[in-house]
């Protein structure tokens, strides 16, 4: 977590399940986003399919730490693509976050969990 924006940083929990960040700060500063959700098109039935949830992502991604500390490029395989989609403010959510009251009442209530509407 602590290298320079644009690296993946992918940690173990629960002693099952990868789970994958892209570092968002400068080096040396603990700054990343989790990715929590992903979406791709099923070319057998001709749709878009959602996978929600960050440790069902890494699996469908066959994420491990093999691919901690590289860049996301399309150099190594994985990177995330800017398709220019604009989303209105409005059509997102703010919650509290999940699985985090280990770090007190303050930091666990902050409404850093961002949704899109359904």
């Amino acid at each position: 977590m602590f290298c320079e924006a644009g690296v993946f940083y992918v940690y173990f929990v629960y002693g099952m399940h990868w789970l994958v960040n892209i570092v968002t700060g400068p080096k040396n500063y603990p700054a990343a986003v989790l990715i929590r959700a992903g979406l791709y098109y099923d070319q057998k039935n001709k749709k878009e399919v959602i996978i929600s949830g960050p440790a069902r992502l890494s699996k469908f991604l066959n994420i491990s730490k093999k691919q901690n500390g590289k860049r996301a490029d399309k150099k190594t395989g994985a990177w995330i693509e800017d398709h220019n989609i604009k989303i209105n403010p409005r059509h997102i959510t703010a919650e509290k976050r999940i699985g985090v009251d280990y770090a007190g009442y303050l930091w666990a209530s902050k409404p850093y969990r961002f949704t899109l509407k359904k």
